[in-house]
């Protein structure tokens, strides 16, 4: 189990117990996870850190002074 944590920019677009998908990104030195279609946005991952699964399902969604979080739980086999 793995979570992730991504920047919302509007309230409502992801609600606990959705089930998302997210498209990873490719940046020089990390990676990037977007879900799908678009709705926030992960801080950029470290090549050793790279998510296994692509599909999760939202667990929280907070708004604090700073904006909208959305915390997806992923499903990863353990190495």
């Amino acid at each position: 189990m793995r979570e992730m944590e991504f920047k919302m920019e509007r309230p409502g677009l992801c609600k606990v117990g959705d089930k998302v998908t997210v498209t990873e990104g490719l940046l020089p030195s990390n990676y990037y996870y977007t879900i799908d279609p678009s709705l926030a946005m992960s801080p950029n991952i470290p090549f050793r850190e790279r998510l296994k699964s692509k599909e999760g399902t939202v667990v929280d969604v907070i708004q604090n002074m700073r904006g909208y979080y959305v915390t997806v739980q992923f499903l990863e086999d353990e190495v």
